[in-house]
């Protein structure tokens, strides 16, 4: 697999998508790839994906409720969470299932877009970093 393809993977598995960019990172590693770009692949992409979320519940959060592909509940309570935590809970986001509503939930909050990247880049690079190291 190539970075570029790593990076792609790394992408969609912070949508929505069901894809694990863990198994093409271990399996790059496994391929002989450079641990140093494999990290900047997978987490640069990872952290873009994350920022996709963001921006699309930033713009899209009332047309996204106004055709009833989420549900003003289940948007609520991810607010009440977020209220509560703020962006103590963007560490989470690199945590497969929760992490990709997380950040579409910051974008609908309107949290600062600096402050996410910030905070999510640090939790994505981390996870694949300690992935790395484990190997």
């Amino acid at each position: 697999m190539s970075y570029a393809l790593l990076f792609a993977v790394a992408f969609a598995a912070a949508t929505l998508l069901p894809l694990s960019s863990e198994a093409a990172l271990y399996y790059d590693l496994r391929s002989g790839g450079d641990p140093w770009l494999l990290l900047l692949a997978a987490g640069s992409g990872n952290t873009l994906g994350s920022f996709l979320n963001y921006f699309i519940g930033r713009k899209g959060v009332d047309w996204l409720l106004a055709q009833k592909k989420i549900s003003t509940r289940g948007l609520a309570r991810s607010e009440a969470f977020f209220d509560r935590w703020g962006g103590w809970s963007l560490w989470l986001s690199w945590v497969p299932i929760v992490g990709d509503p997380l950040t579409f939930v910051a974008g609908a909050m309107h949290y600062d877009w600096r402050k996410f990247l910030l905070i999510v880049s640090l939790a994505k690079f981390g996870r694949y970093a300690v992935i790395l190291l484990g190997q």
